[in-house]
């Protein structure tokens, strides 16, 4: 029996400012004709007000299909996340913080995710407070992604981040900076609970793709990344994932 094949474009870091409106509009256009959905990989404002997440708003209209976000660093510049959140969700758009959702009949796993550093070199809560409690927010946005991860019922499954949980999709930023852009922490669910891809932003002269050390590929999908990488083609991932009947499906990434 024949599988359906589900489409899903991928981009973060659209950074919309008060001037941004009309701009994104053909990119969410061709997202829509391409894509089943939409996967928006958080700092999708750049100070993170009411205004700018209006603009965006508007923006995502012309993208009719679902749409599922997390929201990034810059989203909470201004303290106002949870009202940008909510103007997201009246536009009909699905914010994930620690929650899960189903479209197309794919299950996705969303959170902001943290910083902290990789591997051997990730900072440990030991000394000041400010540390600890540094170190407790990874610990803590890792523990919303298991969370939202062992929810998922689905036989396909995405992770969505603003943060990368792995080094390879860093390569590229001055090394200086690689703990501010996500840590090892957030690899951890992914290998108690493998998803098909993992979506992460942040990271604008990093990598396109990686893998989790259990081979799970991770894309970045910043879109200042995308139209470096990719001059003269939509700035959005595009991945295939075809769901079987039954019981076994495939999935494949089409750039």
């Amino acid at each position: 029996m024949t599988g359906r094949t589900i489409r899903l474009a991928a981009v973060g870091d659209l950074h919309v400012t008060k001037n941004s409106a009309g701009e994104l509009q053909p990119l969410f256009r061709q997202a829509a004709e391409a894509a089943d959905g939409l996967l928006l990989c958080g700092d999708l404002t750049d100070y993170g007000t009411a205004e700018e997440a209006h603009i965006l708003a508007a923006e995502l209209s012309v993208a009719t299909i679902p749409k599922v976000a997390v929201l990034g660093n810059h989203d909470f510049e201004s303290g106002n996340e949870a009202e940008v959140r909510r103007i997201l969700q009246e536009a009909g758009v699905q914010v994930l913080d620690g929650e899960a959702c189903e479209i197309c009949g794919v299950g996705i796993a969303g959170v902001k995710g943290f910083c902290g550093g990789y591997g051997r070199r990730a900072l440990g809560p030991w000394g000041e407070r400010a540390i600890k409690a540094f170190v407790n927010e990874a610990i803590q946005e890792a523990l919303k992604l298991e969370t939202a991860l062992s929810k998922l019922r689905t036989e396909r499954r995405i992770a969505l981040l603003h943060y990368s949980p792995i080094e390879a999709t860093v390569q590229g930023e001055p090394l200086e900076i690689y703990p501010f852009l996500g840590t090892s922490r957030l690899e951890d669910p992914l290998i108690h609970y493998p998803v098909d891809a993992v979506f992460h932003g942040h990271a604008h002269r990093g990598t396109p793709e990686g893998r989790t050390v259990n081979g799970i590929p991770v894309f970045n999908v910043a879109r200042p990344l995308l139209m470096r990488t990719y001059a003269g083609q939509p700035a959005f991932r595009l991945f295939e994932l075809t769901l079987d009947e039954p019981g076994v499906t495939r999935g494949s990434d089409e750039r």
